[in-house]
């Protein structure tokens, strides 16, 4: 199992009145490694989308497969047109390369320097200049390692403000500023993005004046989750499935009462149920030693699910706020398990009707079940985690 695990978050924010955006972000987990692209097109809409999704695709394609700096420039050179009124680059790009032993291959051109944290202080990094077909491009290589935090923008953030609230716009000093202000050693890379989107959107009064897009790169040890939800058709299965729940590495969940039953009596420890109600529309929680997180379930789960779709899907930079991790009740602490704490997750699903979902005031089917164990998985595949679901 590799050490480590990059949490990749990234947004962006469309030129005013722009459908599409200037600028591309491509994410590749490959074999020990994770690469991240972003590609900044001339101008705005749809040319400069095109020519971004253009340069992106080719590098991550072209690195994935052993392709160095010098091939991925001359192929760009040799694909993508040069502006006929300007005169000057197609698209400009940072790549980022992080091994999954914290190895760093850092190229950059034209793009804002990439900035680094380690321990949540700026880092230097010492970066070589070297010119390729006709464009300087600057290199660096060094050692990220656990907690650390990579920011990479496009020039809109820098030119946030300008010909508004700023006469030159933001500026890389100030944004680095801001950066240094806000970073903690539990914020996660989306919400770290959203923060400083949230910044330019305000100096931009609404009305972005250029695509702006933000990637942050976090470091984190490697750290599975198992989580049981259901009981097993079979009966006999109960201790088999348990067995798994708990000698499996990381964080070990529970989801359902039967279930928590279920491995309390198969381990033979006590199982208390919390009385204190967080959220009165969630239940409450519970406790069996040995097990970092036990809920009930399908109420609990979808729950948990909305939260996550929530948080993924607002793109509204003044709604930061809107869905937070930190509260205590079951579904909150299970999205934060999944989302933040964990870097990989294994579902143990059991396809046991449970008899109290067929009282008609409770209508809650076993399709329903593997419904939202199904969307949860998409949710959080999205975020680059691998997701693996056995069912019993």
């Amino acid at each position: 199992m590799d050490k480590l695990f990059v949490d990749v978050g990234w947004e962006s924010l469309n030129h005013f009145g722009e459908e599409l955006c200037g600028d591309k972000v491509e994410i590749v987990r490959g074999d020990g490694y994770v690469l991240t692209v972003l590609a900044d097109g001339l101008g705005s809409g749809v040319k400069a989308n095109i020519l971004s999704t253009m340069t992106s695709k080719i590098i991550a394609t072209m690195f994935s497969e052993g392709g160095t700096l010098q091939d991925v420039v001359e192929t760009m050179a040799d694909t993508l047109p040069v502006c006929s009124e300007r005169g000057v680059a197609y698209s400009t790009f940072t790549i980022v390369r992080i091994g999954l032993d914290g190895e760093v291959y850092l190229a950059e051109f034209d793009n804002p320097s990439l900035v680094w944290f380690k321990d949540n202080k700026l880092c230097e990094i010492p970066r070589q200049k070297m010119e390729m077909g006709g464009k300087v491009i600057e290199v660096a290589r060094f050692t990220a390692g656990e907690g650390d935090m990579l920011v990479t923008f496009s020039d809109g953030v820098v030119h946030a403000g300008v010909g508004r609230l700023l006469d030159l716009g933001w500026q890389y000093d100030n944004i680095v500023q801001y950066l240094k202000e806000n970073i903690t050693p539990d914020i996660s890379p989306l919400i770290y993005v959203r923060k400083l989107l949230s910044a330019v959107n305000t100096l931009y009064m609404d009305q972005p004046g250029d695509d702006s897009t933000v990637c942050a790169m976090r470091i984190k040890p490697n750290r599975p989750a198992t989580v049981m939800v259901g009981p097993p058709v079979n009966q006999e299965m109960d201790e088999t499935v348990v067995y798994k729940l708990m000698h499996s590495q990381g964080l070990k969940v529970v989801c359902g009462g039967s279930t928590s039953q279920i491995v309390s009596r198969v381990t033979g420890r006590e199982l208390n149920v919390s009385i204190d109600y967080q959220n009165p529309s969630v239940p409450p929680t519970a406790t069996i030693p040995g097990i970092d997180l036990v809920t009930e379930g399908v109420l609990t789960i979808g729950k948990s699910l909305d939260i996550i779709k929530g948080l993924m899907n607002n793109n509204d930079p003044q709604n930061l706020d809107t869905f937070t991790l930190n509260k205590k009740d079951g579904a909150t602490l299970l999205a934060r398990l999944l989302l933040e704490q964990c870097t990989e997750v294994r579902f143990l699903v059991g396809r046991a009707l449970n008899p109290a979902h067929q009282n008609p005031g409770m209508p809650v089917s076993l399709g329903l079940k593997l419904n939202l164990i199904k969307e949860l998985t998409a949710e959080l595949e999205k975020t680059g985690k691998k997701v693996t679901v056995e069912y019993f």
